[in-house]
């Protein structure tokens, strides 16, 4: 493979028969930045890297260690000053005991402790900005420029890479968007059977016939549910179905909120809130449309490339890393922010499509996030930044 040959190129000049990376984050259980630490990692492993995860532990690590990295189960999970201490000792006796040749933060909380250790052990330093960091005052603003002072800082898509240029002044020798990716052979209408899908649509009690609206996101003001109920409820059609899945981010109290929502516009027929699903491509190949209406804009969101590879149509509010995700009028609609005209006007589009319209947008969708948005770019980028630091050293 490709990557493999230019990974070994930047061993050779880094005279390292087996460089070793490690990679810190609170926990491995589930989000944006576990998935690529693991890709990343199983990546490296397979490349010839001896490739580590530093982690307090969760439901990824045997997907990690089945993919040929270790784990090293450590307690830093903890946001007390005293324990971050305590952190930073252990971490510098791994990276000193294992040899360690990349330190790679992918945590704001883990950073400053590593920067240091980092320093103090001439380790090459690289840190992953997944979202935009409150800066509403000056204490905050300082706390979040950790981040910046890395050898490289990676930003996961082209409106964070722009927001630490304009917020903190980060110049480009040693800022790199390299955006998320996904596995196009999980994410592949062909490969989800008849019996998948049958399942999902009676666990979710879906009835036949009608148009399903897909908003998969866990239960939180920000995703947007609330705008899609007020779009729902403009719209006054009974020819679909609107499904809304996630957890429950506050114990439940959002979720309450929006189940009154439903009863309050008599949506009862229209509205499912389910919990989080376990088999998403199955959930978008049920799916008709998929909506992101976020409130706040998001450093990077997989659904929109998930459900594009699958060959849906997506609705996604005009912010974030959604501008740079879908192409407006081939593969979806930009709609502004908590506006729920916009939305229901979208909807309208979007459901009325005919099938020679819906298999021209699954051809571009397809197609569009191949070239921009896989696992294998995701994780060869980064190998190679790697291997930039090794040869500078």
């Amino acid at each position: 493979m490709q990557e493999t040959a230019d990974l070994n190129t930047a061993q050779d000049a880094a005279e390292r028969e087996r460089p070793v990376l490690l990679q810190v984050l609170p926990a491995l259980e589930a989000g944006g930045a576990e998935r690529a630490a693991v890709d990343v990692a199983v990546a490296a492993a397979q490349s010839g890297w001896e490739s580590l995860v530093a982690s307090s532990g969760g439901r990824m690590v045997h997907e990690l260690e089945r993919g040929g990295a270790e784990h090293i189960t450590l307690p830093i999970d903890s946001r007390n000053p005293f324990r971050i201490m305590r952190q930073r000792g252990q971490l510098e006796g791994l990276i000193r005991a294992r040899g360690v040749d990349i330190v790679h933060a992918r945590s704001r909380a883990l950073t400053l402790s590593l920067e240091v250790v980092a320093r103090r052990t001439g380790v090459p330093f690289v840190t992953t900005v997944h979202t935009t960091y409150p800066t509403g005052n000056p204490i905050k603003k300082l706390y979040n420029r950790r981040m910046t002072r890395a050898d490289r800082v990676i930003a996961v898509s082209d409106y964070i890479a722009d927001h630490l240029r304009t917020t903190y002044g980060l110049d480009d020798a040693r800022l790199q968007t390299v955006h998320r990716g996904i596995d196009f052979s999980i994410f592949d209408a062909t490969a989800v059977s008849a019996e998948r899908q049958i399942q999902l649509a009676n666990e979710w009690r879906l009835p036949d016939g009608l148009s399903v609206v897909l908003l998969p996101a866990d239960f939180a003001p920000q995703n947007g549910q609330s705008v899609l109920m007020d779009a729902l409820a403009k719209l006054n059609r009974n020819d679909m179905v609107a499904l809304m899945a996630g957890a429950d981010a506050d114990r439940g109290q959002f979720r309450e909120q929006l189940e009154k929502q439903v009863s309050e516009r008599g949506l009862e027929r229209v509205v499912r809130l389910r919990d989080r699903c376990s088999d998403m491509a199955a959930a978008y190949m049920l799916a008709d449309v998929v909506v992101c209406p976020t409130t706040v804009p998001a450093g990077f969101s997989r659904v929109p490339i998930e459900a594009q590879a699958m060959g849906r149509p997506v609705i996604a509010s005009d912010h974030g890393s959604a501008r740079e995700t879908i192409l407006e009028g081939r593969t979806g609609w930009l709609v502004p922010p908590g506006d729920a005209d916009a939305l229901a006007a979208a909807l309208t589009t979007a459901l009325n499509m005919d099938q020679a319209a819906r298999s021209a947008v699954a051809a571009d969708a397809r197609q569009h996030v191949e070239g921009a948005f896989s696992k294998r770019q995701m994780c060869h980028r980064t190998l190679e930044i790697y291997g930039e630091l090794l040869n500078s050293r």
